[in-house]
């Protein structure tokens, strides 16, 4: 489901994709890691358990080029289905070296709404070719998921609070130039446990369930797997929470975990 996305973004402003985001080395992750997160809607103060997404990262070949294949999946409960049914599932295949999407697939419903696309990226001649049409893109340009993983290995040392770190994005046919606003370090509280954590916002794209603009907040853990532990976003009505947990395969220790709930 959109919530999927602690990175999707729309564009207020027009920035250039910054270095941070052109050949970065994964740091973060190893291939078999798997995160689960639970959705909490919340309406009056009062959160509901309303789903769950996935994220699991496995090393395959594309063509013979080996690639990191990157699947998020995220559906409604049974019995939240009658309010806003949800069954998305999202695909992205990376160049391990470089952290670049070859292949994009996107396969959604959201309260009705419905959407398959595939894309082709073709970065030597900066091109994305879709089941849609083909369509110019900027160099260094990433899709949902691939960016998702391609900031997990952000150096946010690097920043001061309130900098924005900018990149581009393909979505829906469009070239969307975003960007991260880092906030800072602090330590959270969540359903799986307190952690020492980084803190940012997204600029969000404007979509069937979330709204645009600066609103949603994204912590993930201040140490080596730069894990995403929660994000809150207002939505169309109410709002929602998203809390890792389970995971799998991290490539460190989770050494920003201070305590289990």
């Amino acid at each position: 489901m959109t919530l999927l996305a602690f990175c999707l973004v729309l564009l207020t402003s027009r920035l250039d994709a910054g270095d941070e985001f052109c050949g970065i080395r994964n740091v973060a992750f190893k291939h078999s890691e798997s995160i689960t997160f639970k959705v909490f809607y919340t309406l009056a103060g009062v959160y509901i358990g309303a789903g769950e997404a996935k994220f699991i990262a496995s090393l395959e070949k594309l063509n013979t080029t080996p690639v990191y294949h990157l699947v998020g999946d995220g559906k409604t409960y049974s019995f939240y289905d009658s309010f806003f049914k949800v069954r998305d599932r999202y695909e992205s295949y990376v160049d391990t070296a470089s952290l670049q999407p070859y292949k994009f697939i996107r396969n959604v419903y959201e309260g009705g709404y419905t959407k398959y696309q595939t894309v082709a990226f073709d970065h030597q001649n900066n091109k994305a070719v879709t089941n849609e049409g083909v369509f110019n893109v900027p160099n260094c340009v990433q899709d949902v998921v691939s960016a998702i993983y391609y900031a997990r290995n952000i150096d946010f040392s690097k920043y001061k609070v309130n900098d924005r770190i900018p990149f581009s994005m393909f979505l829906d046919n469009e070239t969307y130039n975003l960007y991260i606003r880092y906030l800072g370090k602090e330590t959270i509280k969540t359903k799986y446990g307190k952690f020492k954590a980084i803190k940012f916002k997204p600029l969000l794209v404007k979509g069937t369930i979330f709204e645009g603009g600066e609103k949603m907040e994204v912590w993930v853990s201040d140490d080596a797997n730069h894990l995403p532990l929660r994000v809150e976003s207002p939505i169309s009505v109410g709002s929602v929470k998203v809390d890792m947990m389970d995971y799998k395969n991290l490539r460190y220790p989770l050494s920003s975990l201070i305590s289990l709930r």
